[in-house]
């Protein structure tokens, strides 16, 4: 194929993947409401899922998020109900996103590469969907508690616009989704040459403060919570250095042949 007929390719392809978000957002946005009441405003409240498990397990119970909600502009509230229809569009038809953009990259790669990279389109909508649990059920809610719930004088009450609170929550729900392929980034930038296991190993440590330290900054500040946040990147950084000894092993095996 020429350059062109792989940029006319690349384009029907991002059309595609545009048309799959569109038809998704359209059905997000006719259950607008619900959504909004349902799945985002539902985090102010102690019943919200997370903090009843957090109360029933761990012992450590949260209260009513004494805040108010707010609209500040004319355009407000349709702007955010737009903006959360696109991007759910976008989270839940990632693997169609995805799925087309390796359609587009997989047929300049050699045989033992996409041999290596089989079953990687599952690979990763399972670790973005993960990330998105995540986000939204641990990182999310004790963001918002913690926000919702700080004071710095009892005379200045907590009311959030709906830019701010929305912001917050869909931002860290849609990195931690992207957070979470970290093990794919691991695997690619190994590939290329960039870093190997090694690497990851001598500055594990680093890595250990730099996660600590962005745990104790999106949530609340008790050790409980902190943890909770912590393991899972930990457990990803780990997974990153299996994978790039896995990638180490199969050159090897491949500059023997």
């Amino acid at each position: 194929m020429s350059f062109l007929d792989h940029l006319e390719e690349l384009r029907w392809r991002l059309v595609r993947a545009a048309i799959a978000v569109i038809i998704v957002a359209i059905v997000l946005w006719s259950y607008q409401e619900r959504i909004m009441n349902d799945v985002f405003l539902a985090m102010k409240s102690k019943d919200f899922v997370s903090f009843r498990l957090l109360c029933q397990y761990l012992g450590v119970c949260i209260e009513d998020i004494p805040v108010k909600m707010q609209s500040m502009t004319v355009s407000g509230q349709f702007s955010y109900a737009l903006m959360m229809s696109i991007l759910g569009g976008v989270v839940i038809a990632f693997p169609f996103i995805f799925y087309q953009i390796w359609a587009f990259i997989k047929p300049g790669l050699k045989l033992n590469e996409k041999k290596m990279a089989n079953g990687i389109v599952w690979y990763v909508s399972f670790l973005f969907f993960l990330g998105i649990l995540f986000g939204y059920f641990v990182v999310a809610p004790l963001s918002i508690q913690f926000f919702g719930a700080f004071q710095i004088s009892r005379e200045i009450e907590n009311i959030f616009t709906i830019n701010s609170y929305m912001s917050t929550i869909l931002s860290t729900v849609f990195y931690s989704g992207l957070f979470f392929l970290l093990p794919v980034v691991t695997y690619f930038l190994t590939k290329i040459g960039l870093f190997d296991s090694e690497f990851l190993k001598k500055y594990r440590r680093h890595a250990i403060v730099v996660i600590l330290i962005l745990s104790a900054i999106i949530t609340p500040p008790d050790i409980v919570s902190q943890i909770i946040v912590s393991i899972p990147i930990l457990i990803l950084y780990e997974i990153g250095i299996l994978v790039a000894k896995r990638v180490e092993k199969q050159q090897k095996l491949d500059e023997s042949k």
